[in-house]
């Protein structure tokens, strides 16, 4: 932290202007905000942002070569990151179907995209997933907690009492089966006011907010350590609008997604990204694919496509290391993300399918 400001990789007028207005080590640079150091030197908050990344990514990798050495730097067997993968766990999704396709669920350490048009189910399943995170170990969950950062204003806490509530009695339901103590004394701590007090929900009205708030997360998820997901709802949005310069919005993207991966990494959590669609034109056709470009599709590790079959929703695996592609039917039911199941023969599909972007209706919570 003591590293001299002239030793960055920063345009050289950039660091006269840190040297000029008396700053000397990185240090120094670290205390203070994006904000702040934009009215000091007089640089915009995005030049200001990006350089606080890149002293913050420089000092965390120099911190990393000499604190372990050969083991801090990451010097393992195969075998070892294995069995490292194996003991992580995954966050289920409460769809049997799309958790089989993704290998067990949401992974740990990893960036996945979930990518749609609206109201096909993304931010549906992102406030599942922050549900299902905080399932207790002796249910085979993780015990963890969440961060939700939100640039549409798509966050619901109505629908997720109701995804909460759904969670906590299918939870007491498998206790019921199991006399064992330690699910009696899970459910103890395990309930509704417990899951909303440990979703961490941040607000972002613009790029510079998000690109803020990413950059503090590591000193947050210090202080709150039992964090295993954190949610960004959506990507897209910020980034679409106001950017004449494509080129400083190529960098800042490609910033966020090496501070999202540092994440996922040092702290063992699940990244989850929504993204929208956009058309691409071709010679004899258009296309929907993800926005933000090409570039942009090598940010995640794993990719997740939601569209439409008719009425039907459908979730296809597009990208993963490890599992093949695969295409899966899902529903959002009152209680939450589920498998496709024929509906009995008194329900309607409207009583079954319901719109991810309303309320359910009460009609719907009552049969449930």
């Amino acid at each position: 932290m003591q590293r001299d400001v002239g030793s960055f990789p920063l345009a050289p007028g950039l660091r006269a202007k840190l040297i000029g207005a008396g700053f000397q080590t990185a240090q120094e640079l670290l205390e203070i905000g994006p904000c702040e150091l934009s009215k000091e030197i007089g640089i915009s908050k995005e030049e200001a942002l990006e350089t606080l990344q890149i002293v913050r990514r420089e000092c965390n990798s120099n911190a990393t070569k000499t604190a372990g050495d050969l083991e801090a730097v990451g010097k393992c067997t195969a075998l070892e990151l294995l069995a490292q993968e194996q003991a992580q766990g995954f966050i289920i999704t409460f769809c049997s179907a799309l958790d089989d396709i993704l290998g067990g669920g949401v992974q740990l350490t990893k960036i996945t995209e979930i990518c749609g048009a609206p109201g096909v189910g993304k931010t549906q399943l992102c406030m599942q997933l922050a549900v299902d995170v905080q399932i207790p170990e002796c249910f085979g969950g993780l015990a963890g907690e969440a961060v939700f950062i939100d640039t549409e204003g798509s966050f619901m806490v109505d629908r997720v009492v109701d995804i909460a509530t759904a969670c906590v009695q299918h939870c007491q339901l498998i206790a019921e089966t199991h006399q064992e103590e330690d699910f009696q004394k899970s459910l103890e701590t395990f309930s509704l006011e417990s899951i909303l007090s440990h979703i961490y929900y941040f607000r972002c009205h613009d790029y510079t907010e998000l690109l803020a708030q990413v950059y503090l997360l590591p000193d947050f998820l210090s202080e709150h350590s039992k964090v295993r997901l954190v949610i960004v709802d959506g990507i897209a949005f910020p980034f679409r609008h106001d950017f004449e310069d494509l080129s400083l919005r190529t960098r800042l993207l490609n910033g966020l997604a090496q501070q999202l991966i540092s994440i996922a990494n040092a702290h063992k959590l699940a990244v989850v990204l929504t993204n929208q669609m956009t058309t691409r034109i071709g010679q004899s056709q258009s296309t929907l694919v993800p926005a933000l470009g090409e570039s942009w599709g090598h940010a995640a590790t794993i990719r997740l496509i939601f569209h439409w079959d008719n009425k039907q929703r459908l979730a296809t695996l597009y990208k993963s290391p490890s599992q093949k592609e695969s295409t899966v039917p899902f529903h959002i039911t009152p209680r939450g993300f589920r498998d496709v199941h024929p509906p009995p023969p008194s329900q309607t599909p409207a009583e079954v399918e319901i719109n991810p972007r309303k309320r359910p209706r009460i009609e719907g919570d009552k049969q449930q």
